[in-house]
């Protein structure tokens, strides 16, 4: 067989290819296989407890009851299609979900949440904080993922966001003897230049010093707020650059819609979360980050489901046609509440803001839609995947598509984690529990090749 090209004349140029191609599997390993929270709950430092998750919970149940209380109220107050056992199903799972884990991911707010106080309050709720968190350590009472929001790095903001965030993590460590919450992370919000994210890494690396926590133990995430977030002075896309300055501690974006709707001239009557300029904004973020293995959240619908008329306001119990306006009132908000979130979700963006408990309900209600009414086609998508790569790797042939296979995967480990899908209905992937607990698509491969 004649050719042309022999080992010396390929070996440059093949070192070169490995080179590169070395380079943007680093740069890009795929999805991440830990459990990303369908929401973040913002909630002020200044009325934080080691049980506001549960109390959330109580209240979103209370919110469900009054307003909703069969499957039949609720599917068509917010718009949910399908035939009444689909619908009771998503219902039942609400329930169960609000009941035993409420919230998935609390950010402690001292930001927007919070306002801006006197130097002694702030000290004064960082300390108390921190004393709670390390309560709701001891008590088990903390959602899966924990963090604080910190304010921005801004010239009249940084010193007191420093100071915030020396008083709350050094109390902290203090009380759990150098431990940190599961899945704990720093926000940073409006950040506009990579030197924000640089100053924070600094920041870690000498508390974690100061404290005695594991080194590389502080996580990151940072909010996307303003154009400058998206493109920097030389038209380049900003946000790449945020995450290299990270020095691998950033796990995710979030997007903040009304700050950046705002920075864009867009007047408050048609700030929302279905404007195209925000649109724009999240596809730039989705593909800038595309399978770096950061998450992307989006932000939170910010009208309130709650009814004009409050009993205790009146000293008297509510008439029927009170309680019948407050129902139309919250239903309105509710549906509009699920558009949004189907939006984000239509987009690829499976995680977002919640900032009251009756909001709760609405968010496991769509994303509970979302995982079930794609799970026979998703099952059947991985069920081939997997047999595709499995007779790939009995025969002796590369595989290297692992990243699509752990894409596929997290649908499913999405879907149990927060409660949309039971373990037993992603068997019908074909992939047995044990296997599916691997959260590793490579783990699979791997386990299968040995049979």
């Amino acid at each position: 067989m004649k050719r042309s090209f022999d080992d010396e004349s390929l070996r440059g140029i093949l070192a070169s290819l490995g080179n590169a191609n070395r380079l943007f599997a680093q740069t890009y390993p795929g999805d991440s296989a830990r459990r990303q929270p369908v929401h973040t709950v913002y909630g002020g430092a200044q009325i934080f407890k080691a049980d506001t998750a549960s109390k959330l919970g109580t209240t979103a149940l209370a919110s469900l009851s009054e307003n909703a209380p069969t499957a039949a109220i609720f599917a068509k107050a917010i718009g949910l299609r399908g035939i009444p056992s689909f619908q009771k199903k998503i219902y039942e799972r609400i329930v169960r979900k609000l009941e035993s884990e409420p919230v998935e991911d609390f950010r402690i707010d001292f930001e927007d949440g919070y306002g801006n106080r006197t130097d002694v309050e702030e000290d004064g709720h960082a300390e108390s904080v921190a004393v709670e968190v390390a309560r709701g350590m001891t008590e088990r009472s903390l959602p899966p993922s924990l963090g604080i929001r910190i304010k921005p790095f801004t010239e009249d903001l940084k010193a007191r966001s420093i100071r915030t965030l020396d008083i709350f993590v050094s109390t902290l460590a203090d009380k759990t003897g150098a431990k940190l919450p599961r899945n704990f992370v720093v926000t940073i919000p409006k950040v506009v230049a990579p030197t924000q994210i640089t100053a924070l890494v600094g920041l870690f690396k000498i508390l974690e010093t100061k404290t005695n926590l594991p080194s590389g133990s502080l996580k990151l995430e940072f909010m996307v707020e303003t154009p400058q977030s998206i493109f920097n002075a030389k038209g380049e896309v900003a946000l790449p650059a945020f995450v290299a300055a990270s020095e691998g501690r950033c796990v995710a974006a979030h997007f903040g819609v009304y700050d950046y709707t705002a920075s864009n001239n867009i007047t408050a009557q048609y700030q929302s979360m279905i404007h195209p300029t925000c649109d724009f904004a999240r596809t730039v973020m989705k593909v800038s980050l595309a399978g770096t293995g950061i998450w992307i959240s989006d932000g939170a619908t910010n009208v309130m489901p709650v009814g004009p008329n409050r009993a205790a306001a009146q000293g008297k119990a509510l008439t029927a046609a009170q309680r019948n306006e407050n129902r139309k009132v919250v239903h309105r908000v509710w549906r509009m509440n699920f558009e949004h979130v189907n939006h984000s979700l239509m987009n690829g963006y499976y995680q977002g803001w919640d900032l009251h408990p009756a909001q709760l309900p609405i968010r496991y209600a769509a994303v509970y839609a979302f995982f079930l009414g794609g799970l026979e086609s998703a099952s059947l998508r991985l069920k081939t995947f997997v047999g595709k790569a499995a007779q790939a790797s009995l025969i002796g042939e590369l595989f290297d598509d692992a990243a699509t296979g752990q894409g596929l995967l997290n649908f499913f480990l999405q879907g149990i984690a927060c409660g949309a899908l039971k373990e037993e209905e992603a068997e019908a992937t074909g992939l047995s529990i044990d296997e599916i607990r691997t959260r590793s698509f490579a783990r699979i491969l791997m386990g299968r090749r040995k049979l």
